[in-house]
């Protein structure tokens, strides 16, 4: 009877450990990603997959360098013929599409929600990763705006820093008339036929394109004709320097023929770039519109993760990414030091690389900042068709610069535009 009981004892002992066994060789495998940029997101997922492998040696994380176009195109053709069989384990979808993939193939993508703690996030990238109510992918970058300018400039034109802190836009434009006329300056670089700025605006606002229920709000938005004002505003009181393209847009500031410009954090390192303008710079809140719901914090771009439904270690990335981008503070130190990517996990910004002075911007904690606002941004819903919206946007902006267009009469033309697209 002993020898009997001793027997099922360590027959149940090996079974316990073969089932040990089983689990820990279900998380032991590759998991492919597709993501685009090899000095931002291919390096910063390289980075998270090595950290992971500390702990989970049986496991590769192989990083697929392609361009953004080709990751979208590759995902549209596999997700449009129903065949998974190509797709990677993780894949990289810009924020701005998210809603796009998620409505429009419902069940490729994995829903994390009851495994990630999502409220450790920024509430604006929960929101755009949202469908009835269950919540997909793993929010990454941020894209939390600020108004970067040139201390310099203002004081010759009698201004300090405070003057720029929680001010709206007319305030800047009235101020921008005095830099531009006391230091030949312009006040700011606005690519005329790029609707990046007018994004920034509306969201700022808490709202955008679209209604609460994904229908095109474009004629009696609030927030949108503000947006078109603001910019019709600076165009009539010759502050901007119109840009022609992102080179020529950025060539505006780095040669210092612009005072300020408006735009995501992803900038600061291109600021810096500059290093003869090191103690010239400042950052403040954006200006805010004066409509109801504004705000002095948005967002311009930004990109989050997703884990394809029918891939074979599903669990395992989640895993991952729960363990990295979910969790782990330290690994947001490092990529904010070394690549200049502020991340949405909320806990991040109690790290010791958000509290650092920087030199460039005289001693300013520039990213404690950012990390702040980041924290207001309105969540907005992006719908399904921002990039159509875009375009609409783009090719009527610049009639906002001629003599006798109203705004009105500019909103009607996008919104003519947008609803032939989006048919």
């Amino acid at each position: 009877m002993i020898h009997s009981t001793l027997r099922a004892r360590c027959a149940a002992v090996l079974l316990a450990g073969a089932s040990l066994l089983a689990a820990s060789a279900a998380f032991a495998g590759e998991i492919k990603v597709w993501c685009w940029d090899p000095n931002f997101n291919v390096a910063i997922m390289k980075e998270a997959g090595e950290r992971y492998a500390k702990d989970h040696p049986d496991t590769k994380v192989t990083v697929i360098d392609f361009a953004k176009s080709d990751v979208e195109q590759k995902l549209q053709t596999a997700l449009s013929s129903g065949t998974a069989d190509g797709l990677p384990d993780i894949v990289l979808i810009e924020d701005y599409g998210a809603q796009k993939y998620l409505q429009s193939f419902p069940g490729a993508f994995a829903a994390m929600s009851g495994k990630v703690d999502y409220a450790g996030f920024a509430p604006y990238k929960v929101k755009l990763m949202t469908v009835e109510g269950q919540v997909y992918g793993m929010p990454f970058d941020s894209g939390v705006t600020g108004l970067y300018y040139r201390k310099d400039y203002l004081e010759q034109a009698g201004f300090k820093p405070a003057d720029l802190e929680n001010i709206t836009w007319d305030r800047f434009i009235e101020i921008g008339k005095q830099v531009t006329e006391k230091t030949g300056k312009k006040m700011i670089g606005i690519d005329v036929n790029d609707a990046g700025f007018t994004r920034i605006l509306l969201q700022s606002a808490g709202r955008w394109y679209f209604d609460k229920d994904g229908n095109l709000d474009i004629a009696k938005n609030p927030a949108m004709k503000a947006a078109l004002e603001v910019q019709q505003k600076m165009f009539r009181a010759g502050i901007h320097r119109p840009a022609s393209g992102w080179t020529d847009w950025v060539n505006g500031f780095t040669s210092g023929d612009v005072a300020a410009i408006t735009t995501g954090v992803w900038i600061t390192g291109t600021v810096k770039a500059q290093a003869e303008q090191s103690g010239k710079w400042g950052v403040a809140p954006i200006p805010s519109l004066t409509v109801e719901g504004a705000t002095h914090a948005s967002n311009l771009g930004g990109s989050s993760w997703y884990v394809t439904e029918n891939s074979k270690v599903k669990d395992e990335a989640i895993d991952f990414l729960n363990t990295i981008f979910g969790k782990d503070v330290s690994f947001y130190q490092k990529i904010l030091t070394e690549r200049g990517a502020v991340g949405s996990l909320t806990a991040a910004r109690t790290g010791e690389a958000y509290n650092l002075a920087d030199p460039f911007f005289g001693g300013e904690k520039v990213w404690q900042h950012f990390s702040d606002w980041l924290a207001k941004v309105p969540p907005v819903n992006y719908g399904v068709y921002t990039n159509e919206v875009d375009a609409a946007v783009n090719a009527h902006l610049p009639e906002l610069a001629k003599d006798g267009v109203s705004v009105d009469k500019v909103l009607a033309e996008i919104e003519s535009q947008a609803q032939g697209q989006i048919q």
